[in-house]
């Protein structure tokens, strides 16, 4: 009974770790950052001018992006979500 218990807390532990860095600002800028560098790597490559500036772009959509995506999905469990009811969004 121990063992099983032990067992389901650090289970529960790592899930918890999980979810903070899902939802964490580091992690947000860790790959707004990767984002940066790849595109505006890439742009130099093909000799965009202004090739860092436009590298600007993607990673500030991906900011905006999880900036908001909690206020659609407040909106959309309070309009749209039932639970035990299929929404057809699965």
């Amino acid at each position: 009974m121990t063992t099983d218990l032990d067992g389901i807390l650090s289970r529960n532990a790592r899930v918890e770790a999980d979810k903070a860095w899902e939802t964490s600002r580091t992690r947000r800028l860790i790959i707004a950052l990767g984002t940066y560098a790849v595109v505006g790597l890439y742009l130099s490559l093909l000799g965009v001018q202004g090739a860092w500036l436009h590298a600007l772009v993607p990673p500030a959509a991906y900011i905006l992006s999880t900036l908001t995506l909690p206020l659609f999905k407040r909106l959309w469990i309070e309009k749209c979500y039932t639970p035990g009811k299929k929404t057809g969004d699965e």
